[in-house]
């Protein structure tokens, strides 16, 4: 499967979110085309580091038992999301779009090294080459959501 790491599949993701627009509506979810860039951008945030939220209680409970399983397959439509990455309020679409295009180039720029070492909220630890692999599958995810 492809990941955030090989550079063919960085460009594939960089292109697709040049061609969404302010306009654009979801084809599923709740989220604006500007909120699920912001909703992007912190998750790419959590896998470099600069948000360490907490872990979930069902996390805990089941997220290492599924998380292979979850990794291995497409995300589905209205998956569900942690609260600390809902984006409820409006947002500046080019704002947003420049922030997360900055965060895949920092991303792909750091590699291995530049991945967090703290626990996925859900799933727990993860290695450097599961959150690749989870940032593209997040990112292709939304973008399938608005139809690029």
């Amino acid at each position: 499967m492809k990941n955030l790491f090989e550079p063919e599949t960085a460009m594939e993701m960089t292109t697709r979110l040049e061609r969404l627009t302010p306009d654009r509506q979801p084809q599923w979810g709740k989220m604006n085309v500007a909120q699920a860039l912001a909703h992007l951008a912190a998750t790419m945030e959590m896998a470099l580091g600069d948000r360490r939220p907490p872990r979930a209680l069902l996390g805990r409970l089941i997220g290492p038992l599924i998380k292979r399983k979850v990794l291995a397959s497409p995300m589905r439509r209205n998956s569900p999301t942690s609260p600390e990455l809902r984006i409820a309020n409006s947002r500046e679409f080019e704002l947003e779009r420049l922030r997360l295009r900055g965060l895949i180039d920092r991303f792909v720029a750091a590699g291995q090294k530049g991945c967090t070492d703290h626990p996925h909220p859900f799933f727990g630890p993860m290695t450097p080459d599961e959150w690749a692999l989870q940032m593209y599958k997040h990112l292709d995810h939304h973008f399938r959501q608005f139809g690029v």
